[in-house]
């Protein structure tokens, strides 16, 4: 059970470091990218019944897996052939750009702080191996994440990339730590809440709900992950055998 010895911080430095791990890509026959497609079909149905198109993952707290389960989710909508873009909107701790080992010189925050009167946003935009898979990454980290997630200029990119995509996944902040959590989910159509089993504090997944209704966050469910089983022996790389299921009536 290796994943109950590594200390978070550590794991949020390797993440930082070196990306996530790709199963979804490197290993799309195991149990565990079968379990994220089983989370995509429930995402599916939800999102279109209502024409949803924005995702935001988060987690309560940091080092809890939800840039893992983003990425995964990206790849594996793609390779549906729905073109998909995932956006680093974790300004403080971004990832993405290391998963997909691409450059983070420019993203989010050149796009929302830059002083040009129109910003070509498709130059920032990364492509992958997967034609229907884009990426944009976070940008250089900005001295004020919270202002610029905030801003009205981070609203109306939203709104031109949902007229581009199909659907949108926004790596976003962990919700109990700062504010920035908060104001993407109320800029996201719909919230997963990702919470790792066992080693979550009630008292933060409890806190993180109640934080997001503050801002009317469209909580979705839970992704589980993490999990220990037989096959993974507890393996932190390999335990997302996810539930996703409704919260919705946790709501105060």
């Amino acid at each position: 059970m290796r994943f109950f010895k590594r200390n978070k911080t550590k794991l949020d430095e390797d993440s930082m470091k070196y990306g996530v791990a790709l199963i979804t890509k490197n290993d799309p026959k195991s149990a565990i990218s079968e379990q994220y497609r089983t989370i995509r079909t429930n995402l599916k149905f939800s999102f279109m019944k209502d024409n949803f198109k924005i995702l935001a993952v988060m987690s309560a707290l940091p080092s809890e897996g939800k840039s893992t389960v983003s990425a995964n989710l990206a790849v594996s909508w793609a390779e549906q052939g729905r073109k998909t873009l995932l956006i680093d909107a974790d300004l403080r701790r971004p990832t993405v750009h290391q998963t997909f080992k691409v450059s983070n010189k420019y993203g989010i925050s050149n796009i929302i702080t830059s002083s040009a009167s129109s910003v070509n946003i498709s130059e920032m935009i990364d492509k992958t191996d997967n034609d229907y898979l884009d990426i944009l990454t976070s940008g250089p980290i900005p001295p004020n994440p919270a202002e610029l997630l905030e801003s009205e200029r981070f609203a109306r990119l939203l709104e031109f990339l949902k007229e581009k995509y199909d659907f949108i996944i926004l790596d976003a902040p962990p919700v109990d730590t700062v504010t920035d959590g908060q104001i993407v989910a109320a800029k996201a159509d719909g919230v997963a809440l990702v919470v790792p089993q066992r080693i979550a504090r009630k008292d933060a997944v409890l806190q993180a709900v109640r934080l997001l209704n503050k801002v009317d966050a469209n909580i979705l469910g839970v992704i589980m992950n993490r999990f220990t089983t037989g096959e993974t022996g507890g393996d932190y790389y390999g335990g997302y055998y996810g539930g996703y299921y409704g919260v919705n009536e946790e709501k105060e």
